[in-house]
Order: C-alpha cells, then sequence, then structure tokens
C-alpha cells in the first residue's frame, strides 16, 4: 500500500488507497458515503443487483480499520442509503457492523440520505464537528470560512494512460476545503469539472487518485476534462447536488 501525505491548513492528513482520510495525529479515521444497503433499496424499486453491496463494503472497511487501529471513527454522511436501510441488514452484517462500531469511538454525522444515526447499533450521531480548526461535514459549504473536510460528492477524475482514458475516484483538496472519494460499493462517481464539485476550488485544484493499492496525486491540470465541461467551465457552483 501506497499512501499520499496532503495538507489542510495546519493538518497534515494521509489519503488511504481505500479511500478513507486519516489524521494520525488525532488517531481518527474519516470515511464517506457508504451508502449501506443502497442494493436493498435499489432491488426493491425493480433493479435487481446483487444484494452483496454491504458484505463487500464493510470487509473493505473491516481491513483499512485493521491496518490503522485509530481511536476514532467518523462516518461522513450517508453511511446507510436511507433512513430505513439499518432495518435491512442481515444478521451477519449487523453482528459485523455493531462490532466496528464497538472497537471506536464512533461518529454518525448526519447526511441527506441518512440524517439521524441508526438506531441499535452504537456509535454517536452529530451534524457536523470541529476539530483542531477544521470542520467535518457531509455537504461541502462554499460559504464556510473555515477549513472543511467533506463528502456527498463522490468525486472522480479522467486521465489519459498509454492512450486510454481511465476514471477513478479520488480525493480533490485545495484551498481551504478537501472532499472525499465515496467509500461504498455501489455508488458512482461526479468527475471533478462538474460544477458542483469545480466550483468549490475558485483558486483549481490537485486531486489524489485511487489505484490498484497506491494513491497518485496529480494537479488538476493533468486531468482530462471532457468537451462537456469546458464548455461549461463557467458555469456558477450547485454544491446541493445529491448523490
Amino acid at each position: 500500500m501506497k499512501q499520499a501525505g496532503l495538507w489542510l491548513g495546519d493538518a497534515c492528513l494521509v489519503a488511504d488507497p481505500s479511500g478513507v482520510l486519516v489524521w494520525p495525529e488525532q488517531a481518527l479515521v474519516v470515511v464517506a458515503d457508504l451508502h449501506l444497503e443502497k442494493g436493498s433499496a435499489l432491488a426493491r424499486r425493480g433493479s435487481l443487483l446483487p444484494p452483496y453491496d454491504t458484505r463487500t463494503t464493510l470487509a473493505g472497511l473491516e481491513a483499512v480499520l485493521a491496518r490503522w487501529a485509530p481511536r476514532t471513527v467518523i462516518s461522513l454522511g450517508d453511511g446507510f442509503h436511507d433512513d430505513q436501510a439499518s432495518t435491512r441488514l442481515a444478521a451477519r452484517d449487523r453482528a459485523r457492523l455493531r462490532a466496528l462500531v464497538a472497537a471506536h469511538d464512533w461518529i454518525w454525522l448526519a447526511g441527506n440520505h441518512d440524517p439521524g444515526a441508526p438506531a441499535g447499533l452504537g456509535g454517536r450521531g452529530e451534524t457536523e464537528l470541529e476539530i483542531a480548526g477544521i470542520v467535518l461535514r457531509h455537504l461541502p459549504s462554499a460559504a464556510s470560512d473555515r477549513p472543511e473536510i467533506a463528502g456527498h460528492l463522490h468525486p472522480s477524475a479522467r486521465v489519459t494512460v498509454r492512450g486510454r482514458q481511465l476514471a477513478r475516484p479520488c480525493f480533490v483538496h485545495g484551498g481551504r476545503r478537501m472532499l472525499l472519494p465515496a467509500f461504498g460499493s455501489y455508488t458512482g462517481g461526479l468527475d471533478v469539472f462538474d460544477p458542483a464539485i469545480a466550483g468549490l476550488f475558485g483558486d483549481g485544484f490537485d486531486v489524489a487518485l485511487l489505484g490498484d493499492g497506491r494513491v497518485h496525486p496529480l494537479p488538476g491540470t493533468r486531468l482530462h476534462r471532457s468537451e462537456r465541461y469546458r464548455r461549461y467551465a463557467s458555469m456558477p457552483s450547485n454544491s446541493a447536488v445529491d448523490r
């Protein structure tokens, strides 16, 4: 595994290849947009995907928390795909999640899909947190006057490698803001040049692209921008896009 060090204000953070953000000084791991039980939510609407997204997401989370052994874990909102999703957990998945939560100081931040902490799983719910002058919240705020770490937008970037375009989830950072990639198995991605993301970084941004077992830090100028986003590069931001 090869991580990447990122700075936000005075905090030295670590972008892990799994997609979690590690704050070693605080013994803290931040994970965004687990969207647990998204598969069962889609099944109720007639989209019959394999119902293993929660199992796969929890296995990945177990592995990364075993590697870093943090004292505190913050789920950065949308830990569950809807406010009833925790009641649909299979017994084995519920037991695994309860064990993870019990092993850490676990904080569920409110998301747009799950505005309250799940019942019966432990941990505590918060709307947002401030740690060492950095605000952690689900929805990024263009009006924030403090450094912030946010999720919600599921950032993804395109690069050209040996003549082929590849799209990968990524961390986006610049100025006083950092956006985390979505961790959940069934989560999609939003291109970093979409106004909902790019509009939050008036002075430009860099990314930390997730690869196979490593993180690739890249300046935004190295990324592929499609004609669609060249055309609408001047559109205003809409940070409330629902992912």
